[in-house]
């Protein structure tokens, strides 16, 4: 691993674990030096650090089509996108001042916009617009179980052109003493195969963030050699807490002014967030911040059984295979 496993445990050991599902623990940030992001150079992809366990055999990533491209921007005066960098996963690499030292690659001034727990009706499209409004992009790490109710709000963020990452199958907090490794496991791997089979078979990007930031170091090790990036923050908005979007606003910005740049931590799946995103964009741009967006260098691999596992929950007998459009015809509204 590229990082260091004695910081991963002591910040494991110093957030409590999680009252409520969708809660973050905070810890404390320490100010980080501004470096500019390295120049791109052809390179052999690194070996991870941590050595594979005997018999594990990690697919290659998939092929695939391209993801489609970010509308064109015509809205004069926008946020839109400054930059665009690309991350190799090779490794485990982690990423969010608030866990992870090492790869401080944003400017100052640059943030990048991340969104957990969805795809959530009314909240996700809600998100969407703000974001297509303001011409940028924003990363969003799904719950399994989410994008299995919720499949086709989950294509119209990949659509979009937004980085679609992953947040565990039930958002368990995998630092629980009763979860044995096995079932840690199995809320990676069947959360990647749920927002995979909920795009339609196209995987998405191999970026992971651990429910409430619990970042056990087996697992930390396992995603490693799993070649997914790890995504803790450095601005957390704490929307969840949030009695009102202004405090949302509030939140951000200060955090933000006082840090200066920053992966910030938000919930596509929280109504205040949602009504809160255009303003605050519209702040972002006004303080003179720029949206950095993330892309992985090759798309996430999942694992055939976890793939097959996940069927049992969403495949039922049917008798019609038909479009829901055919099947239900509002009459009245």
């Amino acid at each position: 691993m590229r990082v260091a496993a004695k910081l991963i445990l002591a910040s494991a050991m110093s957030l409590g674990m999680a009252g409520a599902a969708w809660s973050q623990t905070p810890a404390a940030k320490p100010a980080a030096a501004t470096q500019a992001a390295p120049a791109a150079a052809p390179a052999a992809a690194p070996a991870p650090a941590a050595a594979a366990p005997a018999g594990f055999v990690n697919p290659p990533p998939p092929q695939q089509a391209p993801q489609p491209a970010r509308a064109a921007c015509n809205t004069p005066g926008a946020l839109g996108v400054a930059r665009t960098v690309e991350i190799d996963t090779t490794g485990g690499p982690g990423f969010g001042f608030e866990h992870f030292k090492e790869l401080d690659f944003l400017r100052d001034k640059e943030v990048v916009l991340t969104f957990d727990d969805g795809p959530w009706p009314k909240n996700t499209p809600a998100v969407l617009k703000a974001l297509a409004d303001e011409c940028t992009t924003g990363i969003f790490f799904s719950i399994g179980k989410h994008a299995t109710y919720e499949p086709e709000i989950l294509k119209q963020v990949y659509a979009a052109g937004h980085t679609v990452g992953t947040h565990t199958w039930s958002h368990a907090n995998l630092n629980n003493k009763k979860l044995n490794e096995a079932q840690r496991k199995e809320e990676i791997e069947k959360g990647l195969s749920a927002v995979k089979w909920a795009l339609g078979g196209i995987s998405p990007s191999p970026f992971f963030r651990f429910p409430a930031l619990q970042h056990p170091p087996e697992m930390v090790t396992y995603l490693g050699n799993r070649n997914t990036a790890i995504f803790s923050c450095d601005i957390d908005s704490f929307d969840f807490k949030a009695s009102k979007p202004e405090k949302v606003i509030e939140t951000v910005m200060k955090k933000l002014d006082n840090r200066g740049k920053g992966i910030i931590l938000m919930h596509d799946f929280q109504k205040h967030t949602a009504e809160a995103l255009p303003e605050l964009l519209k702040r972002l741009k006004a303080g003179g911040y720029k949206v950095v967006a993330m892309r992985a260098k090759f798309p996430a691999s999942t694992l055939p059984e976890y793939d097959q596992e996940l069927m049992k929950d969403i495949k039922l007998p049917t008798v019609s295979s038909r479009p829901v459009n055919s099947v239900v015809t509002t009459v009245s509204e």
